[in-house]
C-alpha cells in the first residue's frame, strides 16, 4: 500500500479541490443522500479562504492529489447549541469539515480521521442524518453521537466526538 502524505493545499490547486469535491458530491447522490453539499457548496470561495487560513489540507499519493479536508482548531460556531443531547466534553477542540476524494484512493475519511486525531485529542464532526458512509467511519473509528446541530444554512446534521481523555 502506497503511504499517502498530508500537506496544506495550495491556492493553485483550487481546480482539482472542486474537481474532488464535485466527484464526492456525485458519490453521494448516488449513495442516496440528496440534501447534503447541494447548491454548488461547497463554493470555491470557501475553499480559498480555507487554504488562505492554512485550514484545508490535500491527501497526496506519488505526486497526486488525491483527497482534501478542512481541519479546524478552535470552536465552530455552529457547535455552540447542541440539540438532542450533549458535547463529550468542553475542552479545547478540532474540527473536520468538507472531506472529498477524486476515487483514486481508498480509505480518505479514515485517513482524515485519524491523522487529525493524531494531530488533536478531542475532535468534533458533523454529516447528514443520510450520509451512510461516513457514519459508517465515524462508529468504526469509535466517534460518539452526541446530538444534533445546525449548520450555516439551518439545515440539521448529526455530531459527533472522540476524545482521548486528555486536554491540549
Amino acid at each position: 500500500m502506497t503511504i499517502l502524505e498530508v500537506r496544506l493545499a495550495q491556492k493553485e490547486e483550487i481546480d482539482t479541490l472542486m474537481e474532488m469535491f464535485d466527484y464526492s458530491r456525485n458519490l453521494m447522490r448516488q449513495a442516496g443522500n440528496m440534501v447534503q453539499w447541494t447548491n454548488g457548496y461547497p463554493k470555491k470561495d470557501l475553499i480559498l479562504e480555507s487554504i488562505g487560513r492554512h485550514e484545508q489540507y490535500a491527501f497526496v499519493r506519488e505526486g497526486v492529489l488525491v483527497g482534501t479536508f478542512c481541519f479546524i482548531l478552535g470552536e465552530d460556531p455552529f457547535y455552540k447549541y447542541i440539540e438532542n443531547g450533549e458535547w463529550l466534553n468542553d475542552l479545547p477542540y478540532g474540527v473536520i469539515h468538507r472531506i472529498a476524494s477524486n476515487g483514486k484512493a481508498k480509505g480518505i475519511a479514515e485517513a482524515c480521521f485519524r491523522w487529525c486525531f493524531g494531530c488533536h485529542p478531542n475532535i468534533r464532526v458533523d454529516t447528514h442524518e443520510t450520509n451512510g458512509a461516513m457514519r459508517h467511519v465515524l462508529a468504526k473509528l469509535g466517534y460518539t453521537e452526541c446530538g444534533t446541530v445546525y449548520v450555516a444554512d439551518g439545515t440539521p446534521r448529526l455530531a459527533f466526538q472522540k476524545t482521548s481523555g486528555r486536554s491540549g
